[in-house]
């Protein structure tokens, strides 16, 4: 997904992948859910997220660092595949999920709250493994990456 912002440069193909980092989700009972995940630090990096891929591995993802906790609007222009969206609070705490979102759609999806990151995995994943609101959310790209100072405004999924 991507930000719902204006692009200045013109989207058309996928971008090459991302340096990747682990990270893991863990529920309210203990159980652990391991991901790697590409890491969108750059404003273009996160304008272009998962635009034009055909497929996302089901232990795969993308993450949006945000320098400043803000709202965040995500948006699947662009996106072939379905998308689980994940607003995580500076916590690290799963604050809301807009879970498959739909393929190319400009509809906006919002995290309802100033969150510190985005998370954007397979579609289903979430409902799949009960991944929900609150869990915790773990990974050492939150060390230093999140405030950078590389992060530009947030631009929505697929964008």
């Amino acid at each position: 997904m991507r930000s719902a912002q204006a692009q200045e440069t013109p989207i058309t193909q996928a971008q090459p992948p991302l340096p990747t980092a682990s990270l893991s989700i863990t529920g309210r009972d203990g159980t652990v859910h391991h991901f790697t995940v590409e890491l969108a630090r750059t404003e273009r990096e996160q304008e272009v997220g998962e635009m034009f891929r055909t497929h996302l591995a089901p232990d795969a993802g993308m993450l949006f660092l945000w320098p400043t906790p803000r709202e965040s609007d995500m948006w699947m222009r662009n996106t072939l595949i379905p998308l689980d969206i994940v607003f995580i609070s500076q916590d690290h705490r799963i604050h809301a999920i807009s879970e498959d979102a739909i393929p190319r759609s400009e509809a906006i999806l919002s995290s309802e709250g100033p969150v510190g990151s985005v998370l954007e995995l397979p579609g289903g994943t979430t409902a799949r493994l009960g991944i929900v609101v609150g869990d915790r959310v773990s990974s050492p790209a939150y060390g230093t990456a999140a405030h950078d100072g590389r992060s530009g405004p947030a631009k929505g999924p697929g964008k």
